[in-house]
């Protein structure tokens, strides 16, 4: 089988049988054509002549190109995927990247916005339009549930249940997870279906699915609700820099700081390893460290 061929048939499997996002396919796609077009650059046509030497050739020439570590561990994951799917379909029988490993990025700590911060954003919108009032509920779902971004503009109108508080996502790998919505997030999505998503759907749009909607009632969309946040961040005094995933990780960092189980974290984040979720255990530590050099009177040298 040619590279090509067996790219386009993993990103098919990958697709249909594990039910992956786009977004995480188009990512497997760009990796992979990369690592297909530096295998035709060595003269190596079909998978059964990959050897681990070529990978390490494609991940060396990465380096070379300054991609960062935590680049290039992305491009081996979607190599050894390939390669995983190959010999599981017995293309193949070895799987040449199996013994291949790189140097461990150094772990930085998730930066988030303070309360004060995330009050103010908050209460950024303008609640007297319906474009507001949807920005709100936006922001306010988003901080109480710590959704992705693509999970919340995604998100169907009958994934919420009001009555109960509870929403009902469906995230990476098509795995569905159930996250509480505190009391602030239902009262906004309350104000915002009373009468401001009406506004946003067109004659032909009557019975949109999804719950957040702009003109014409299309589904909001990724670029749409990051530039609002933007807007709504620099209106809010927020000068640190501010993306969805910020608020993400604003939801798990106040979660940890006021002693929520990590397990319940990682459950409503929808992290498929703990290790993953444990990384906000260190942005506690560093935050407990931080306040106790602030107010401590003998925290730093030469106090009396």
């Amino acid at each position: 089988m040619q590279v090509d061929s067996a790219v386009d048939s993993f990103l098919s499997w990958a697709r249909v049988e594990r039910g992956l996002a786009d977004n995480t396919i188009e990512a497997y796609g760009r990796d992979l054509g990369d690592f297909a077009r530096s295998l035709d650059k060595q003269g190596v046509g079909a998978v059964s002549a990959v050897r681990s030497t070529h990978v390490l050739k494609h991940l060396i020439e990465l380096s070379k190109g300054r991609l960062g570590v935590r680049s290039q561990a992305r491009h081996l994951v979607a190599i050894r995927q390939l390669f995983r799917f190959l010999v599981k379909e017995r293309v193949l029988k070895d799987d040449p990247a199996a013994d291949i490993e790189l140097p461990r990025a150094a772990r930085t700590l998730p930066t988030f916005l303070d309360l004060g911060e995330v009050e103010r954003l908050l209460a950024a919108p303008d609640a007297a339009s319906p474009r507001g009032l949807r920005d709100r509920a936006m922001l306010e779902l988003l901080y109480a549930t710590g959704l992705r971004v693509t999970e919340l503009v995604e998100l169907p109108l009958d994934a919420l249940d009001l009555e109960r508080g509870f929403l009902l996502v469906r995230g990476k790998g098509n795995k569905e997870r159930v996250i509480p919505i505190g009391q602030a997030a239902l009262e906004a999505l309350r104000a915002y279906l009373a009468g401001a998503r009406a506004s946003f759907l067109g004659p032909a749009s009557a019975s949109a699915a999804a719950l957040f909607l702009r003109a014409g009632g299309e589904p909001m969309t990724r670029q749409g609700f990051w530039k609002a946040l933007k807007g709504y961040a620099r209106a809010a005094g927020v000068t640190k820099p501010i993306s969805p995933h910020k608020l993400r990780h604003s939801f798990a960092t106040h979660l940890v700081e006021r002693g929520a189980d990590l397990r319940a974290v990682q459950a409503m984040l929808g992290h498929a390893d703990l290790s993953t979720t444990e990384i906000y255990t260190h942005v506690n530590r560093a935050r407990l460290r931080q306040l106790y050099g602030e107010h401590h009177p003998r925290a730093r040298s030469g106090n009396p």
